[in-house]
Order: structure tokens, then C-alpha cells, then sequence
């Protein structure tokens, strides 16, 4: 189950919600169990054989962080903790890393060892995260003694379950005690449907439809030219755009129809001036997380500048990895790491760059490293890299050659994307005024002013998002 499908939105979500406040103003601890059975019921509609696993792991996270929370037996505590960050990352490394591995030692030693053909359990990256940090607040004595019921709902509150936000058990856990949670608040209502609309219309209106022309020219490297290099990696920074802050903005939206407020996930990262500030918008939770329980545990930047960039390039090594089982992901890494590195050491030496300049060096870099995080291999990734360079040659549309007959007929070739030309590029340049330009979702959801006409904006969202739920397809980050 999905959040932009018909039997999320018009059976799960309604009755889930319905009786949350009618259970809740009976008996609260009832409400939560509700919440709780709903949470593990929307995780297992997409394969009840990981619902053991998530179990088991909350449970063993459970026991492990009330030993730790208690300050007792101290001989004990820092070994119960590592015990406890190895469940989780070998957990995590299994199912996510050993294909990958075997795959790299047999092609290093030439071996034949089997792989495992292993699914990669939904949401295991984003729960292993969430729960890691939990252990290490519990073992700095920063955790309250949660019961199980509460541990449980703020890990697997099916809003965030499945891709995010990272969340802190003291941002959620905490507010599944406050008796107004439980009671129906209409302005709470009100943002959340709103910003579930704008969510889901990105996904299903926006998104999707660049996935098409994304999907082609991958699916395609080998007959990409310069043109329609360009139109295929536009395509899939849109895309990924849309798809992560559609999900990010649902999210929030579900969360506020039950008055619980999460953390920003998303603020407009294609606005960044810098790889920096990038990375302050893209992403945040996971950002967040990286700083706090890596980035400063190596040292920060209190050991000298050198240790400083080496922290910086690991902690961006680790979110590649995090992203996916494969050596573009390490490669993307590898190059948010050394750019950030670059970055911090342009700022400390004084330089500066015109704000224009600045904001098109980040986009162009972000969106040519995005290359290796959607392309399937590594020599996918350069093939098209070299078309977008016009190693491949460059060539124009068939359908412009009557506008430009100064210009060799060899030039002009029939493109992957020639039927949709002319549609494809007003969207692309509509799309990127849009991520440019346009507020963003917090932004609008911040206004004290709602009037007749946002919500006849935001019934036609659902309306338009509604009627394109017949072709359903998974977020992007459900894949990591």
C-alpha cells in the first residue's frame, strides 16, 4: 500500500483516522495500539514476510535502549551499545550490501559464489537509522523511559515508516502523549489536507510524468546525443524532485491529520547557492542524522582542518552508501564528499562567487552527479555523460530542420523523444521555474490566510491526483 493509491486514501487512511479520535477520546493507550496495529498493517499490505524482521528488530532496540536509559551495570554499557549498533548495521548490511559484496569478490577473484537474489525489505535503511539514533541517546542518558507502545508507534507511524523523514524519538514520541493529539483540530485538518494535495499532485501530476521520459532515454544510453541526453537527465532531476518532495510533503500532511507535527524533510534544495546549503535542504533529516551521530563523534571540526574535510568526505561516503548497493551510488558520494570539501575550504579562504554564478555552479553540479545515482552501471552513467558533452556527437531534431536550413542535413537525426519534442521541453523549462522560483510547500502551508480559493486549488488537486491513481508507481526512495 501505497500513499497515492485508491485503497490507501479512500479505505486505509478514513478508518484508520475515524476511529484514532473516536478510540482516543475513550482511552488514549487504546488509541495508540490503534495506531500501532494500523502502522504494522500498512508495512505488511506490501510483504507480510518482513514484518517479523521489523518486529524483531524493535524489539531487540526496545530491550537494548531500556538497559542502556537505566545508567546501570556501567562495565556493561559500552559493549551492550556496540552489540546494539552492530544488530542494527549487520541487519542493514545483509539485506542491502551482501549481493553487492559476493558480486565484487567474485569479480575480483574470479569465484562463482551464489548470491542470495536477497528483496531488500521495505524501509529497513530509514528504521535502522532511526532506531541506531536511539540507542546512542540511551546510552548518553538523553532518552525517557518510552513504554514499548510508545517505542513501537514512533518508529513504525506509517507516515514516515516507509521513506522518511529520519525521525528523533524526541520529536514524535513525546507528542503520543499529549492528550490534545487525540482530539479532533480542524486547522490541524486543514494544513494537512493541503499539503497532502500539493504532495500528492507532485507525485502523481508532476513526477510520474517526467519518470516517462526519464525511463526512455536511460533505458536508452547508447542512442543519446547531445540533445536528448540533456532532455533525459533534466527529465530525471525533475523527477526526483518532484518524487521526494511529494512524498516529504505527504508525509507531513498525514502526520498533521492526526495532529502530529513532523520534522521538514524538503525545502527547496534546487535553490541552494552552494553544495553546503544544498545539503541543508535536501534531504534534512538524514543530513541531520549524519551530523550528529558521525560527523561530530569523529571529531568535527575541533581536530584541525584536515581532520575536519576527511569527517566531512565520510560522513558523504556513508550517505552514498546508505542510498544504494552499488558503485554509482559511491561514486555520487564520493563527489557531494570532495565538493563539500571544496566548498568549505572556498569559504574559510575568503572567496566568494556573484549569487548567480553561485546558484548555477550547484544546480549544474548536483544535477550532472545525479547521473550516477539514477544510471544502472557505472558505464551507463559515463556513456551518458560523454552525450551530454557531445562526445556522442551533436545533432539536432528532424522536426527543426526547416527553421535551420543554413545547417548540414547530417546534423539532424530522429531523437528518442521526437514524437513529444516540443511538449517535453516547455515542461522541462515549466518544471524548473517552478523548483526555482515558485514557494514551496512549508511556505504555503505557513500562510495564516486560507480563503474560498485555496481550497477550490486544493479540491482540484485532489481531483486531477485522484483521477491519474489508476497508473500507480512507487516513490524513488522507496528503492533505498
Amino acid at each position: 500500500m501505497i500513499f497515492n493509491s485508491f485503497e490507501f486514501i479512500f479505505v486505509f487512511l478514513p478508518i484508520v483516522l475515524a476511529l484514532y479520535y473516536l478510540i482516543g477520546r475513550i482511552n488514549i493507550p487504546f488509541a495508540k495500539a490503534w495506531l500501532l496495529v494500523a502502522s504494522l498493517f500498512f508495512y505488511a499490505y506490501w510483504n507480510p514476510a518482513y514484518l517479523p524482521l521489523v518486529l524483531i528488530s524493535m524489539v531487540i532496540n526496545y530491550v537494548i535502549g531500556s538497559f542502556l536509559g537505566k545508567n546501570e551495570k556501567p562495565n556493561l554499557r559500552k559493549p551492550i551499545l556496540i552489540i546494539g549498533i552492530v544488530f542494527n548495521v549487520g541487519l542493514l548490511s545483509y539485506y542491502k550490501y551482501f549481493d553487492f559484496f559476493i558480486t565484487n569478490v567474485n569479480g575480483l577473484f574470479e569465484t562463482n559464489q551464489p548470491l542470495l537474489q536477497l528483496v531488500l525489505p521495505l524501509a529497513i535503511s530509514f528504521y535502522t537509522f532511526t532506531q541506531i539514533a536511539y540507542l546512542i541517546d540511551s546510552y548518553r542518558l538523553e532518552t525517557k523511559e518510552y513504554s514499548f507502545l510508545n517505542y513501537g508507534l514512533f518508529v513504525t507511524f506509517f507516515p514516515h515508516l516507509i521513506a522518511g523523514p529520519i525521525v528523533h524519538h524526541k520529536q514524535l514520541a513525546p507528542q503520543f502523549n499529549e492528550k490534545k493529539s487525540y482530539f479532533v483540530n480542524y486547522s490541524n485538518i486543514s494544513k494537512g489536507l493541503m499539503i497532502f494535495a500539493i504532495g500528492l499532485f507532485k507525485k502523481v501530476g508532476i513526477a510520474d510524468m517526467f519518470a516517462q521520459w526519464a525511463n526512455t532515454g536511460y533505458s536508452n544510453v547508447e542512442a543519446l546525443t547531445f540533445v536528448d541526453s540533456w532532455i533525459t537527465t533534466f527529465s530525471y532531476t525533475l523527477q526526483l524532485y518532484f518524487d521526494f518532495s511529494g512524498y516529504s510533503d505527504m508525509a507531513i500532511g498525514l502526520a498533521l491529520l492526526f495532529n502530529i507535527v513532523m520534522p521538514i524533510n524538503f525545502n527547496s534544495p534546487y535553490k541552494a547557492l552552494d553544495i553546503q546549503d544544498f545539503w541543508r535542504r535536501w534531504h534534512i533529516t538524514l543530513s541531520n542524522f549524519l551530523t550528529t551521530y558521525l560527523y561530530i563523534p569523529l571529531g568535527g571540526n575541533r581536530k584541525g582542518s584536515t581532520r575536519t574535510y576527511i569527517n566531512i568526505f565520510i560522513i558523504f561516503l556513508v550517505s552514498g552508501v546508505w542510498h544504494g548497493a552499488g558503485w554509482t551510488f559511491i561514486v555520487w558520494g564520493t563527489m557531494h564528499g570532495l565538493a563539500s570539501v571544496i566548498c568549505r575550504w572556498w569559504k574559510r579562504a575568503g572567496y566568494h562567487m556573484p549569487k548567480v554564478l553561485a546558484w548555477t555552479t550547484t544546480f549544474l553540479f548536483v544535477h550532472l552527479a545525479w547521473v550516477f545515482f539514477r544510471a544502472i552501471s557505472f558505464g551507463d552513467a559515463i556513456t551518458v555523460l560523454k552525450a551530454m558533452f557531445g562526445f556522442n556527437g551533436v545533432y539536432l531534431p528532424v522536426a527543426t530542420r526547416e527553421f535551420l536550413p543554413e545547417i548540414s542535413a547530417e546534423r539532424f537525426i530522429t531523437m528518442p523523444f521526437a514524437d513529444s519534442l516540443s511538449m517535453l521541453l516547455i515542461s522541462v523549462f515549466v518544471g524548473l521555474l517552478l523548483v526555482w522560483f515558485a514557494k514551496n510547500s512549508m511556505e504555503i502551508m505557513e500562510q495564516r490566510k486560507r480563503n474560498v480559493t485555496m481550497a477550490i486549488f486544493v479540491a482540484l488537486l485532489l481531483f486531477y491526483s485522484v483521477t491519474q491513481l489508476q497508473n500507480v508507481s512507487e516513490f524513488l526512495y522507496f528503492n533505498f
